[in-house]
C-alpha cells in the first residue's frame, strides 16, 4: 500500500492528540524492551524514546515510503524495521511493551490477532492500542456505501474493506481472556473543524481511501473521488463543519507470574 507521508501528515495535529492521550497511559518500568506495530515515519517513536529514557524501542511498519522518512531518526535506543504486524505476531521474540496508535485497524480478525500479540508480552508487559472506530465515523461510513454502489462496485470487483475494528466491549473480553489485568478501555472523539469540504477529503485522503485508489484503474479514478466528495458535501452541509473522529484506547498489563 503505497503511503504518501506528506498527505498524511497535513492532519498532525489531530492526528497526534490521541497518541499523547494513548502515551500517558504507559507505566515506564526498567527495562522496558518495547516495539510500536505500525511507527509509520516515525517521529511518534522517537517521542516515546524521550519520554522513556530507560526504554528501547523498535518501529515497525509495513510500508517502505514511511521509513525512508523513520530512519533518519534511529539511535541507540531505536531502531526501524519493515514487517507487517501479522509476521510480527508470528515470531517468538517476547516484549515488555506492545505499543500501536492507528495502525491495528489494518489488519484483519482481531479476534485471533490480538491474543497472538498479547502472548507475547513477557509477564508485567503493556498492551497499549489506540484505533479508530470506523464504524461510526462518517467519513468512513460514506466511503464504505459509495463503493457498494454502482459503478463502484464493478469498478472493485466486488471488493471493499470492511472495518475489522470490533465493539469496545468486545475488546474488554478479549484482553481479559489473553491474561491481560488493569484494563482501561475507552472511546474519545477528536473533532476536526474543517473550513471547506475538500480538508474532510484530505483528512481521508491519506489513510482510509488509499486501498481503494489502488485497485481502481486510473481512467476510473476521477469520477470515484468526484463522487466521494458530492458525497462528503451532501453529509456536511454547513461549513465550518465538525468531524466527530472517534477513537478507542486499549491498555492492558500481562498478569506476573507466580513466585
Amino acid at each position: 500500500m503505497p503511503w504518501n507521508p506528506t498527505v498524511y501528515n497535513q492532519f498532525k495535529s489531530v492526528r497526534f492528540l490521541p497518541f499523547f492521550d494513548l502515551s500517558a497511559m504507559i507505566q515506564e518500568t526498567t527495562p522496558m524492551k518495547s516495539v510500536d506495530l505500525g511507527c509509520g515515519t516515525g517521529e511518534q517513536t522517537a517521542l516515546l524514546v524521550e519520554k522513556f529514557k530507560q526504554a528501547t524501542f523498535v518501529g515497525m511498519d509495513a510500508s517502505q515510503e514511511m521509513l525512508e522518512k523513520a530512519y533518519p531518526l534511529s539511535t541507540d535506543r531505536l531502531s526501524f524495521t519493515q514487517q507487517t504486524i501479522e509476521a510480527f505476531a508470528a515470531t517468538g521474540e517476547s516484549w515488555d511493551l506492545i505499543f500501536s496508535n492507528a495502525a491495528l485497524q489494518w489488519s484483519d480478525d482481531h479476534r485471533t490477532l490480538f491474543p497472538k500479540l498479547i502472548e507475547k508480552l513477557n509477564p508485567g508487559g503493556q498492551f497499549v492500542v489506540q484505533m479508530p472506530c470506523q464504524a461510526e465515523n462518517l467519513l468512513n461510513q460514506l466511503l464504505d456505501s459509495l463503493a457498494d454502489t454502482a459503478p463502484f462496485n464493478a469498478q472493485l470487483g466486488g471488493w471493499n474493506r470492511k472495518t475489522t475494528v470490533l465493539p469496545l466491549d468486545a475488546y474488554a473480553q478479549l484482553m481479559f481472556e489473553a491474561g491481560l489485568s488493569d484494563l482501561q478501555l475507552s472511546q474519545r472523539i477528536y473533532p476536526l473543524i474543517a473550513d471547506t469540504h475538500e480538508t474532510l477529503y484530505s483528512f481521508i485522503a491519506g489513510s482510509a481511501l488509499i486501498p481503494y485508489m489502488e485497485r481502481l484503474k486510473e481512467e476510473d479514478k476521477p469520477l470515484f473521488i468526484e463522487a466521494f466528495k458530492a458525497k462528503i458535501a451532501v453529509a456536511f452541509p454547513t461549513l465550518p463543519a465538525l468531524y466527530a473522529f472517534k477513537r478507542i484506547l486499549l491498555y492492558g498489563r500481562k498478569t506476573e507470574a507466580l513466585i
